[in-house]
């Protein structure tokens, strides 16, 4: 087999981008079939030059990450660039990290925000972007929490479909990181074990709806699942994704130790080894030869990587693509909605907020992190954005005639005095990068994940220290996840998760604060009461068992109170629900079901409520949640305006994974539906039945 000559090799490729459908399938395998085993091998890996990958140890995505590519065949390298809050190029847009994105319950928005995404990417190089994490958090301390949106299954499919969808306007979407990743100190050695029934119906549905959704690509994890690494995993990567689900995309490693052996990646179903040539170089040709691994893997390797290649050859409008989309105007309005709708309103204690400026003389600003530009995790997925608008200089553009004093709170007893003589106070606390995120290898005091979800002792002291002084108390939460507030939301009159909220984040949280935007952000993760009511977390575990229950299906089963539920936030206004009703109430395999409600604004301002569908199953003999989320809809409401919200379940959703033989299974009898404003069971005052019959 001979390498194919320039001229030929040339005319392949471009045969490949004029053709369409079964006929670009044929021009790919044609090519495929000509390329010599040195060719094919080298689009399996990363090829950035040695001088840059150097570079990028100090600067890291410099430049996109280049994987294969061919000269003399004409065949383009895939130019790798990371996220997910922005692309990590140049100085990008920074948008609120995912969690907080998570916490809008907004598919429209998540889509607009990675059309935005591409965009930028493909202005400045790249035409592969890894941004679409969906990890699931068993435990809302992981470091990385940040990165994904949030800890229900059904959530994050369908957040991470709308990215997908928006970003494959511009650029190939890769799905990180599969699977079980979840503990952010032990990844590179953490063996999870994890049943097969746990497996396919906590960790996997939400890759899977991306898969459905068109991604072209998914990542493996750097952990172990039941003994394999997830590069070197046939069961995750041939029978599951490629087999079952039917994946036509690619599949890369996770960066440096992603891969450890050659030909058990090879045979597991690796496609890319990132980022540079260590085992799929030399050492797959050796075992090619050798007759351990097939070439017909290869084979199949290459027409994965050139098939995707070719779909994003050609961008149908390439004049988009200027550097002055980068970061633009329109961008950076798109980030303030974003973190207008992510932040949550937690606690509003006599109506204190929102403040009005015609009752305020002064307000003072108290905590370092108000003068700070704090957007979230410093590893793979930062982002350099431009600018950043921090807490005190949203607060004082907003502020019109009010004085606004600022103490950093190094001093409580001094920050007490200054709260003492102002009007009202917002005291700005929480993490950064070096509390939580991903944690670098040799670099100490930088990001990793938090087992206790307090806040730092010397917040905690301040709120006390400035409620005291005054009342009239507001505390902005900068995080990435969920933390505790018991000994001092008791304190306190009202309480804003701000989450990292992005470059824009400043004026949003100004916004809120003044009532000029109303919250309408819900949590997508739930908030313990105390930490003793989580699932254990080891964040140096070697091994660790990965159960079926977490998060509010967890406080279900045991009964437990949160401190505030998977689902919840406050408004300034307030929404009412009525009419639930089914469009039947018998179904069989292949039925869909709709459900519809309707939902009143019944105060005296416009505001935005997330309506959400759970579904329980009682009475079954399979252990079941209590209930599960199966729908949301976002719906904005004048004042004393009703809209109708519908859901649409499929018979097929309800169906658990029924691992002794292998398949799955819809239980027959009855189910109940409920609608309602969070997860919270007094919340869930619409109820209604169906059954599943024969």
């Amino acid at each position: 087999m001979g390498a194919v000559k320039e001229d030929v090799g040339g005319m392949a490729w471009n045969a490949v981008l004029q053709a369409r459908g079964e006929e670009r399938e044929k021009r790919i395998a044609e090519l495929v079939s000509a390329m010599s085993l040195e060719d094919k091998i080298r689009e399996m890996s990363g090829t950035t030059s040695p001088f840059k990958q150097l570079y990028m140890l100090l600067h890291y995505n410099k430049f996109p990450f280049l994987a294969g590519g061919n000269r003399r065949l004409g065949i383009p390298p895939i130019r790798f660039t990371d996220g997910p809050r922005g692309v990590a190029l140049g100085n990008s847009t920074c948008f609120p990290v995912s969690m907080a994105r998570g916490a809008s319950w907004d598919r429209e928005l998540e889509e607009r925000i990675g059309e935005a995404m591409g965009l930028e990417a493909r202005a400045q190089g790249a035409d592969f972007f890894g941004g679409v994490c969906i990890n699931l958090p068993r435990h809302p301390g992981w470091g990385r929490a940040q990165e994904t949106f949030g800890e229900d299954p059904f959530l994050l499919g369908e957040m991470g479909a709308a990215m997908v969808r928006g970003l494959q306007k511009h650029v190939m979407a890769c799905v990180k990181h599969y699977a079980c990743n979840s503990i952010e100190e032990s990844r590179f050695f953490v063996d999870v074990r994890v049943d097969e029934r746990t497996l396919r119906e906590v960790y996997l549905p939400h890759f899977k709806r991306c898969v459905e959704e068109g991604a072209t690509a998914v990542m493996s994890a750097y952990n172990r699942v039941n003994g394999d690494y997830c590069a070197h995993s046939r069961h995750l990567l041939r029978d599951i994704l490629k087999g079952e689900w039917g994946f036509r995309g690619l599949v890369m490693s996770d960066f440096l130790w992603g891969t450890r052996d050659t030909v058990k990646a090879a045979l597991g179903g690796l496609d890319i080894e990132m980022p540079v040539r260590i085992h799929f170089g030399r050492r797959l040709k050796k075992a090619v030869i050798n007759g351990k691994v097939p070439e017909s893997l290869i084979d199949e390797a290459v027409t994965r990587i050139l098939r995707a290649k070719a779909a994003f050859a050609a961008p149908a409008h390439p004049f988009l693509y200027t550097r002055d989309r980068v970061a633009c105007a329109e961008h950076a309005a798109l980030a303030l909605e974003s973190a207008r709708r992510s932040m949550v309103l937690l606690k509003n204690e006599g109506g204190l907020l929102p403040l009005q400026r015609s009752s305020l003389r002064s307000l003072a600003v108290i905590g370092r992190l108000a003068d700070v530009p704090n957007i979230g995790d410093k590893g793979s997925s930062r982002v350099r954005p431009p600018y950043v608008i921090t807490p005190l200089q949203g607060i004082r553009e907003a502020a019109g005639s009010v004085e606004v004093v600022y103490d950093d709170g190094s001093d409580p007893g001094r920050a007490a005095a200054t709260a003492g003589k102002c009007d009202a106070v917002v005291v700005v606390v929480g993490f950064t990068g070096r509390e939580e995120g991903e944690s670098i290898p040799y670099m100490k005091g930088v990001g990793g994940d938090r087992e206790d979800l307090s806040l730092r002792a010397e917040d905690v002291s301040l709120i006390a220290c400035v409620a005291e002084a005054n009342r009239r108390c507001v505390v902005a939460v900068e995080a990435g996840s969920a933390f505790l507030t018991s000994g001092w939301k008791e304190k306190v009159a009202a309480i804003l998760v701000a989450w990292y909220p992005g470059m824009e984040g400043g004026r949003a949280l100004a916004e809120i604060l003044f009532g000029e935007v109303n919250p309408s952000g819900k949590l997508p993760v739930t908030f313990p009461e105390e930490n003793g009511q989580l699932p254990p977390f080891d964040k140096r575990a070697r091994s660790v068992e990965y159960g079926y229950y977490h998060g509010y299906r967890l406080f279900d089963r045991e009964g437990m109170e949160p401190a505030f539920a998977f689902g919840f936030g406050l408004s300034y206004t307030s929404f009412d629900y009525s009419g639930l009703r089914l469009s039947a109430g018998e179904l069989r395999a292949g039925d869909t079901l709709v459900v519809e409600a309707e939902v009143s604004n019944g105060g005296g301002r416009a505001g935005e409520e997330v309506a959400q569908l759970y579904v329980s199953s009682p009475g079954m003999e399979i252990d079941r949640p209590q209930k599960e989320l199966k729908g949301f809809a976002r719906v904005r409401l004048e004042p004393g305006e009703t809209k109708t919200v519908s859901f649409t379940l499929k018979a097929e959703d309800l169906a658990y994974y029924h691992a002794e033989s292998s398949c799955w299974r819809i239980e027959e009898g009855e189910y109940r539906v409920f609608v309602g404003p969070s997860s919270r069971a007094g919340d869930l005052s619409l109820v209604a039945s169906f059954t599943i019959a024969r």
